[in-house]
């Protein structure tokens, strides 16, 4: 059992003394501007939302007053950043020409959706090919992306292509996908990545011994460059090393475990990258508290070996 009377660490607790973006994403039920209130509760200092419903193609009309507040809350925050995450329908390297047009018309909305929000980064996914290969979806997808770019005429804002496990026919699991359409879009300069934690491991990036780890970012700096990294998905994976399988687990109870984490949140090369915890939770949000909790102490802990076996004996679920 979790000791629900223990005080959780918030990333709050640690400015100005140690600045660190760390959050979840949260819901948006009940007025979007609802999701920074939830923010501000958890103590948290970075955040993520959808700006709509993320299961529907349907996307409802902005009102301005919606949008007042929620700039008006995101400053009574304190301003922490807050990324946006595109629809999971959109898929921007379909074969399918409805699928596709649909795709690209409703990325131009929530680019444009989260603009008026104010808010400068927007994660998507790199799509899939559903069995054209990875080379011609890849190169669909940098067309529909610069189009879809063009169209929206915003260039205020990042987009972040989101690593991915690697299931089914999906790209983005591999840093060379993205380098490529990096490298391959007319807008390069607006792209960046978000790297996620569990999906680099279930994609067969090892980041939970200490070679693996080091391994791991080499590549990622050969290929992509650390200057390109603006978010970090901060999952413990369900699946293997190498599994494709894309199940997010709390952290420390997953296969990366907290020697991973402890090394993510310790990275000084990383170390000021916003993290957003992507976990299951439920309505009390006493998942999220207590895996900020748990990471944040990772990062005060002076001893490893004796914080981890302190965080072992006080939650039952590592």
């Amino acid at each position: 059992m979790v000791n629900t009377k223990k005080l959780f660490f918030t990333p709050m607790d640690l400015w100005p003394f140690l600045p660190i973006y760390l959050g979840s994403h949260l819901p948006i039920g009940g007025g979007i501007f609802r999701s920074i209130k939830l923010a501000k509760e958890l103590g948290a200092t970075a955040l993520q939302i959808f700006t709509k419903n993320q299961r529907q193609w349907r996307v409802p009309e902005l009102k301005e007053d919606d949008i007042e507040r929620f700039k008006k809350e995101w400053i009574n925050w304190g301003n922490y950043p807050i990324f946006a995450h595109v629809s999971y329908l959109i898929n921007l390297a379909s074969p399918k020409k409805n699928i596709l047009e649909r795709s690209i018309e409703s990325f131009v909305v929530e680019i444009n959706r989260a603009s008026s929000l104010g808010i400068k980064y927007i994660v998507v996914h790199p799509g899939s090919h559903l069995g054209d290969g990875e080379q011609i979806g890849l190169k669909r997808f940098v067309d529909s992306l610069d189009l879809a770019i063009e169209i929206s005429r915003c260039r205020d804002m990042m987009i972040l292509l989101e690593t991915t496990a690697g299931q089914g026919t999906n790209l983005g699991h591999k840093f060379s996908h993205l380098a490529w359409i990096i490298e391959n879009s007319r807008y390069s300069e607006l792209l960046g990545v978000c790297l996620d934690t569990c999906h680099i491991f279930a994609a067969g990036y090892d980041i939970k011994t200490d070679t693996g780890y080091k391994q791991t970012f080499k590549r990622f700096k050969q290929q992509i460059g650390i200057n390109k990294l603006k978010l970090i998905h901060i999952n413990d994976s369900k699946s293997e090393l190498g599994s494709k399988k894309d199940r997010h687990e709390h952290i420390g109870l997953g296969r990366i475990g907290l020697m991973g984490f402890m090394q993510i949140v310790n990275d000084m090369n990383i170390f000021s990258v916003p993290k957003i915890l992507e976990t299951p939770k439920g309505p009390d949000l006493k998942e999220d508290r207590i895996n900020m909790d748990i990471l944040i102490r990772l990062i005060v802990g002076k001893e490893k070996y004796n914080i981890i076996n302190n965080l072992k004996g006080e939650y039952s679920w590592i």
